[in-house]
């Protein structure tokens, strides 16, 4: 089902055509919604592009007379009640209400909003997450999983096949040294109570321990080359660690809602390695430098990638994280041919992955790569605790503190506003509440941008956040009920007050917004107009007369639209991930 910004766009290109302008060398600009309601609620600012590319071919051209004669040529179509010129060359649209209302119905009758599938048949690939074996996921962790999932969910809401793979960090010296400490000094009750709590001190422990001991490190070494060599006993302790990291790890992904296709870890490549760098040398696509081996680049691999080749080997003979994305890239390829790859990941790992990129494109795989990467995440100081021991200086809070801070923290609201409603019903609302405010929080931000976190903010009841959706969502909920319980459904729509009209432009873009967001990998970008959807159901709630005995058919009316506004929100939030509730 086509948007309406596709709808009035398409009209455009044919009254562009039909004007003598087919064939202008400027792509077709597609239709935006207007800022302002008062220039209608649609703008094309295509004019100005068929404007500026003739003009760089030496054509004098009025952009505003573009805009006249495209609006002439303007096929009749039931969606524009008006089309005008405007200003310098903008073409506005104001929508017909009839057809507005007839194209909200038609996308509440489509659980999925009458989304379009522009990735229907194709396959993407989207690596995200991947913490490290034996340690907590921390709020490190978050952005790249709250932000990949996300993203996981808007793609297959656009028809994507998706496959989400979780690179696991589950290989390298760091086990040789476990497995050292662990033989030492293992605390098996402390083990059993708290399997990574346990680990995570056995690790730490290995560095004070090494400098007393110079001799420890070799021997990490040796037990590092035994587990990577197939030794049954190391491995067991390997897997032992794997497992228990794994069901600590489910626990999170399970409270945040994400789930994953596919979870392999650097391990599963490690047999490839070799026999890919001997490969990559062959082709004359690697080649040796001071002992180590490189993927030398030119100018044209990237603009200063020729100062930054790829190491594949250290001079030790070591393999190294991008040798592990190479092979990982082939595996893909193999298995799932993705048109698309995405790498959610930090901004410090932009080099790296122009690095691999490049790489990849010289051994042959051309899919489209792509890396989303963030900003940090940042949390003001002392206000959580975090499992570091007396003495010890944390440098990063746990992700599970974390939700178990803002769970607590939506609770106490909980018991203070909704103090009558059952216990289960407040603890579930309060665990929904508070991960659903971590979540959102960050979503709600430029991924590019730092984040600073703050509860004031992510709990706050007011503005673009997670509790004020959701009570958004709420409402809608109550509305609907006080209908029913007074004998009224929800009936066929028509538009009267101009905060209805808005809501119901907000209502049947969410599709359209969905598709920006997925193209343009912003998830924020949907936070923003369901925070607009949101804020135009508040204005209509308090302007318009919803539920009214004397009124039965506007009554009808107005509740298709609260209807369809629930209906919007729910969808949209949760392509974020975020929970709705009948009630809070």
């Amino acid at each position: 089902m086509a948007t309406i910004a596709q709808v009035l766009t398409e009209l455009v290109r044919a009254a562009a055509s039909s004007a003598g302008h087919g064939d202008s060398p400027a792509p077709l600009e597609p239709c935006v919604a207007t800022n302002d309601a008062r220039n209608g609620d649609y703008q094309s600012n295509f004019p100005f592009r068929i404007a500026g590319a003739l003009k760089k071919q030496g054509q004098k051209v009025n952009p505003r007379q573009i805009a006249s004669d495209i609006a002439e040529h303007l096929p009749a179509h039931p969606a524009v009640a008006k089309a005008e010129v405007a200003g310098p060359g903008f073409l506005n649209f104001t929508l017909s209400d009839t057809w507005l209302a007839a194209d909200l119905s038609a996308r509440m009758a489509d659980a999925r909003l009458g989304a379009n599938r522009p990735g229907h048949g194709r396959t993407m690939v989207i690596d995200y997450s991947s913490p490290n074996i034996a340690k907590r996921m921390h709020i490190g962790h978050l952005r790249s999983t709250v932000i990949g999932n996300a993203l996981d969910r808007i793609q297959r809401y656009l028809g994507w096949t998706v496959v989400a793979d979780n690179h696991l960090g589950d290989w390298g010296t760091q086990f040789g040294k476990l497995i050292v400490m662990w033989r030492r000094e293992a605390d098996l009750e402390a083990y059993e109570a708290d399997p990574i709590g346990e680990l995570q001190r056995l690790y730490v422990k290995f560095g004070p321990t090494a400098e007393e001991e110079p001799g420890l490190i070799d021997e990490a070494r040796e037990q590092t080359v035994l587990l990577q060599s197939g030794n049954a006993d190391n491995r067991a302790l390997w897997q032992q660690f794997v497992s228990a990291s794994m069901t600590e790890f489910e626990r999170v992904y399970q409270r945040l809602g994400v789930s994953f296709d596919v979870v392999y870890g650097e391990s599963h490549y490690d047999e490839a390695l070799q026999p890919l760098i001997d490969r990559l040398l062959a082709d004359g696509i690697a080649e040796h430098s001071d002992g180590a081996v490189v993927v030398p680049f030119t100018g044209a691999d990237g603009k200063g990638l020729e100062k930054n080749p790829l190491l594949i080997r250290k001079s030790d003979g070591a393999a190294l994280y991008g040798t592990t994305d190479l092979a990982t890239v082939e595996l893909r390829m193999l298995e799932f041919d993705p048109e698309t790859i995405v790498y959610v990941t930090d901004h410090r790992q932009q080099l790296h992955f122009r690095q691999v990129f490049a790489a990849a494109r010289k051994m042959g795989h051309t899919p489209e790569y792509v890396h989303v990467f963030f900003g940090m995440l940042k949390v003001d100081g002392g206000i959580l605790s975090t499992r570091a021991g007396a003495g010890e200086a944390a440098t990063s809070m746990n992700l599970v503190d974390l939700l178990d801070a803002a769970r607590d923290q939506a609770r106490a609201v909980v018991d203070e506003k909704s103090a009558s409603l059952p216990e289960a019903e407040r603890a579930a609302i309060a665990e929904a509440v508070g991960v659903s405010a971590i979540r959102y929080f960050d979503l709600s931000q430029n991924p590019q941008s730092d984040v600073n976190f703050t509860w004031e903010k992510a709990l706050s009841m007011e503005g673009n956040t997670a509790p004020y959706m959701m009570y958004a969502y709420a409402r809608c909920q109550s509305v609907l009920a006080k209908g029913a319980d007074l004998g009224f459904e929800p009936g066929e729509l028509v538009l009267r007050a101009p905060e209805e009209r808005s809501l119901a432009i907000a209502a049947a873009r969410v599709p359209e917004i969905a598709e920006v967001a997925g193209a343009t990998w912003r998830p924020n970008m949907l936070c923003d107009h369901l925070f607009e959807t949101a804020q135009a159901f508040s204005r209509f709630y308090a302007e318009c007369h919803i539920v009214d005995a004397a009124q039965p058919e506007t009554t009808r009316s107005r509740l298709q639209l609260v209807a369809a506004t629930a209906a919007s929100l729910k969808v949209g939030l949760g392509l974020l991930g975020v929970r709705t509730l009948d009630r809070m």
